[in-house]
């Protein structure tokens, strides 16, 4: 499944779940989702994203492990139908938003629970998906990075061609003047070539007669 469609499936499986064991297994899937889109970025993605895709991947792996619940146990990762991760901006931003709802539902469960173990697990795993978070925030100002100093190529070497092309306004008035040279020279048939201007008075000789 492509990665933004997955990470649709988690945000509405989260936004379903009711109760501590639903959420506990959806902030397991987020993390583990997260390991997944970061070692794919790292492997595979655009290069200035790579270094902050691996430290995703780790934060992910860890911080998934950290969750030792029987609802996390009994989880399938719904991550292993990753199958490709078309557009990095559009999987980023929706990872992002996960992320911190994920972050929401377990200050939930941690502020409801009696459970010394399950609250040290919930606040384990809200440091992990604020760092988790942090990285793909990074990842996203690098590519909006990317762009503005594309964008500022772009302009700049527009700015130098002008709108006579690389070579500016002299250089389309040399060319002009080198073609109306040839046809004067070679008597070719470019303007104001010898052949143009026989042709006419031809022309004109005939409808004289």
């Amino acid at each position: 499944m492509e990665a933004e469609r997955l990470v649709g499936v988690s945000r509405r499986a989260l936004a379903q779940s009711r109760g501590t064991p639903d959420i506990i297994a959806e902030a397991w899937q987020a993390q583990a989702l997260a390991q997944a889109i970061g070692s794919r970025l790292a492997a595979d993605g655009p290069k200035e994203l790579r270094g902050e895709a691996r430290g995703l991947s780790e934060i992910g792996g860890r911080s998934s492990g950290s969750l030792d619940h029987p609802a996390a146990r009994a989880a399938v990762a719904r991550a292993a139908q990753l199958s490709g991760l078309a557009d990095p901006r559009a999987t980023l931003t929706g990872l992002g938003t996960l992320l911190g709802e994920v972050g929401m539902a377990l200050v939930g469960v941690a502020c409801e629970t009696d459970e010394q173990g399950l609250y040290w697990q919930c606040m384990e795993a809200i440091d992990a998906a604020d760092e988790s978070m942090d990285r793909v925030h990074g990842m996203l100002r690098r590519l909006d990075e990317h762009e503005r100093e594309r964008q500022q190529d772009l302009e700049r070497g527009r700015g130098r061609d002008g709108p006579y092309g690389a070579h500016g306004a002299n250089g389309a008035y040399e060319a002009y003047g080198a073609y109306e040279a040839y046809g004067a020279a070679d008597g070719g048939s470019g303007v104001g070539g010898t052949a143009g201007t026989t042709a006419a008075g031809r022309g004109r000789a005939r409808l004289r007669e």
